[in-house]
């Protein structure tokens, strides 16, 4: 059956619907005709511009780990997308507390209220690639779903996010939960704001992911900072491909199953760093820095032949293409993401020098 069929008219959930992903995915579901969408969010660290306005659609403002925000979801939910979380590695190594309740207790709390819902047929949940990936800077092998994983991590985040896959597979088995989880890569793409939401105690409020922050950066001829020689590397999924992706899962995927949100390309941040710097006219060498302390994730990739064969599902969007779109988006809307970044520049002074 296909997305259309299976999601049109639907009741539908999006938990974390107002951040760079979730806000992509509402917009493609909105294409589909449900018949309402519900969103969730705390705007901790999303943007209220990436809610869409519409007439199916019930903005409800809070976390999904309020007792007030769980009783006000309708209980006729046919398909649920939890994407919430504490946006990330470097917030939650400064606050493990926080990232608990944003990240660990939200989707506790959230599969607890869902679980005798008569009407629901499929629960996604954003799983991080991240966490169950081989630590190394050698070559590295694509992940596949059933890798190994390990009990040692790099941080909170990266234990939440697993914690969150036992959780799904906890109330698959012992209540029938008609979970999936969506292993995501490192998403990229239009609409992610640089300091979106609220400051957690760290310039990566700011400077989060590393395309955003290299594309700013190199739209306004400064060099980017590029950590260990640039070897370590990540598998770059463009955002309207995760859309499609996650709506996959829920039409197709199998309760109880993973699924890698993935490319199967590998690309080294040196790569990507030379990349940026060509597409966006950017003339400035990088700045080597060190490695940041706490990382030992080196070089990653996923593995997407089981998406492709169970879900029908590929990445489409080229890192060339896709960079280049995320670039025109970028210089589009600088005074949105400008805003954004200067509620916090008594925290990270440098961004008073953007004119």
């Amino acid at each position: 059956m296909s997305q259309t069929q299976t999601l049109s008219g639907a009741s539908i959930l999006v938990v974390g619907g107002a951040g760079f992903v979730g806000g992509a995915l509402c917009r493609h579901l909105l294409k589909l005709a449900p018949r309402r969408l519900t969103i969730v969010d705390n705007l901790l660290s999303a943007d209220i511009a990436n809610v869409p306005e519409h007439d199916v659609v019930e903005f409800i403002p809070g976390s999904i780990a309020d007792d007030r925000v769980l009783t006000r979801l309708s209980a006729d939910l046919e398909f649920v997308f939890h994407l919430a979380c504490y946006h990330g590695n470097q917030s939650s190594i400064l606050d493990p507390i926080t990232d608990h309740q944003n990240n660990t207790l939200t989707t506790l709390k959230l599969f607890e209220r869902l679980k005798d819902m008569p009407d629901l047929r499929k629960v996604v949940y954003s799983a991080a690639g991240c966490a169950v990936a081989r630590k190394t800077f050698d070559t590295a092998q694509a992940t596949a779903e059933d890798a190994p994983v390990s009990l040692i991590h790099d941080s909170p985040y990266s234990i939440s996010k697993l914690v969150g896959e036992m959780y799904g597979n906890y109330y698959f088995r012992q209540h029938g939960l008609p979970y999936v989880a969506a292993r995501f890569q490192n998403v990229y793409g239009p609409g992610e704001i640089l300091g979106a939401g609220q400051w957690r105690g760290t310039p990566a409020t700011v400077w989060r992911n590393v395309v955003p922050t290299f594309i700013w950066k190199a739209l306004h001829g400064e060099a980017l900072p590029v950590e260990n020689g640039g070897i370590a590397s990540r598998d770059f999924v463009f955002v309207d491909d995760i859309a499609q992706g996650l709506m996959a899962c829920a039409t197709n995927g199998t309760p109880g199953e993973a699924y890698n949100m993935a490319s199967g390309v590998e690309t080294s941040i040196g790569e990507l760093a030379e990349t940026i710097n060509r597409l966006a006219g950017n003339s400035t060498p990088v700045a080597m820095a060190p490695a940041r302390p706490w990382d030992h994730s080196g070089k990653r990739f996923g593995d997407p032949s089981k998406s492709r064969h169970r879900l029908g599902f590929a990445a489409s969007v080229t890192l060339e293409d896709g960079l280049e779109r995320t670039i025109r988006w970028t210089r589009d809307n600088r005074s949105r993401i400008l805003a954004a970044m200067r509620r916090h520049a008594r925290f990270v002074p440098e961004v008073k020098a953007y004119g």
